[in-house]
């Protein structure tokens, strides 16, 4: 089994400068780096292009999934998280990557294959909800 990636993901929608805000910046890294974890976006500023989307965004990526929730349950972590969210409100998420070499189409072709007959048109694309079969 080839090891990919993962993420923590954080949809930040109260971006707020606040001391203890910036306490816990201070101090995360210091609980990341027991388990590799590194910034790849931290606060930018979106480019909104679907849907919305207030606020920013933070990603942090492991080595495995093991690792990213390791860290977002460790103590450490566990210590500051309230520092943050106390004064911002959002969604944290921890996801899976993709192995190296994903093809999107090939897990669609996967994918429609693992469908039962049933919900597929004679196309072989997913049948509509409500639509007859």
């Amino acid at each position: 089994m080839v090891a990919m990636s993962a993420y923590a993901l954080a949809h930040l929608r109260t971006p707020a400068a606040h001391e203890d805000v910036f306490r816990y910046m201070e101090l995360i890294q210091a609980t990341m780096d027991p388990y590799a974890g590194r910034f790849l976006v931290h606060g930018a500023q979106v480019e909104q292009l679907e849907g919305a989307w207030p606020g920013t965004v933070v990603i942090i990526e492991f080595p495995d999934l093991v690792s990213a929730r390791a860290w977002y349950t460790s103590p450490a972590y566990q210590q500051i998280l309230p520092l943050r969210t106390r004064h911002i409100d959002g969604e944290t998420i921890l996801v899976d990557g993709v192995a190296p070499g994903y093809d999107a189409a090939r897990s669609a072709a996967a994918r429609r294959l693992a469908l039962p007959a049933d919900l597929t048109t004679p196309s072989g694309m997913p049948a509509p909800p409500g639509s007859p079969r």
